[in-house]
Parts: C-alpha cells; sequence; structure tokens
C-alpha cells in the first residue's frame, strides 16, 4: 500500500521507541520512504520478515544503521528496505497527530538522540516509574 501512495496506520507492539511511545498504546501513521535522513524513523526490514520501526542514525552509501529510542544496540539493513518514514504518532489514545515534521517532534528528538551516553539510566527509571503507575491502575 505504500508503494501505491497510500499512508497506513500501524498499531506499535514492543518497547523499542520508549519513552516517547508505548507498546500497543501507540500508532504510527506511514508514508512511502523517500530519501530519508538521519534522525528520520521509518518502518525498515532489517531481516526476512522481520520489520522495525526505529530512527535512523547513520547512512553509509547503501547502509543503514537504525536504533529503536528505547534500545541501546543498533540494527543495519540496506536503503531498499527502508519502506515507510513515519509522518506522525497517535499517542496515548489520542485522534490528534503528533507530527514527526513538528517543533515538538524535532526538540524530542534533538534532546533523546544526544543523551545515548545515558540512555541507559534513563530508560531504567523511566521503566521502573511506568511499571509502577500500571501496577496501581
Amino acid at each position: 500500500m505504500l508503494n501505491d501512495g497510500h499512508t497506513v496506520t500501524i498499531n506499535l507492539k514492543g518497547y523499542s521507541m520508549r519513552p516517547f511511545l508505548e507498546n500497543e498504546r501507540d500508532k504510527a501513521l506511514l508514508t512511502k520512504a523517500v530519501n530519508p535522513k538521519v534522525g528520520d524513523p521509518v518502518l525498515a526490514e532489517v531481516g526476512p520478515g522481520v520489520f522495525v520501526l526505529h530512527r535512523i542514525i547513520a547512512i553509509d552509501g547503501e547502509n543503514v544503521t537504525l536504533r529503536g529510542d528505547g534500545n541501546l544496540g543498533c540494527e543495519h539493513c540496506k536503503m531498499k528496505c527502508v519502506y515507510g518514514a513515519v509522518v506522525g504518532f497517535y499517542r496515548k489514545g489520542r485522534s490528534k497527530l503528533d507530527r514527526t515534521d513538528a517543533m515538538k517532534w524535532k526538540v524530542y528528538s534533538w534532546i533523546w538522540m544526544r543523551l545515548y551516553p545515558v540512555r541507559r539510566y534513563l530508560l531504567a527509571i523511566y521503566r521502573r516509574i511506568y511499571d509502577l503507575r500500571n501496577k496501581k491502575k
């Protein structure tokens, strides 16, 4: 559908885009990836039938390095395996789209990418707080 010019909304599964996005809570609106660049969140195939929604952290020719905001490790693919570009996210059950070209997302992305050296600790704290809040519900 993306190749035909349609947009696609997918439900997010997994914890790789924490702390901004949550498993089975949020959705992503995708369009066909055209000229993706470093910092863009994309849908990519990193192995046969294995798709991830991660941020591009490096491009070297046709080689793309990806990392989820909630991940410490990287994944790799070829540029031809980057299929979708994220237009925005529907977060916390809202119907209003948080667009990736909006200032809010750009500021968040800029800060979060630079916090990589301490991300392990920030994610551990976030996970504990999030888990405690959900146990109280």
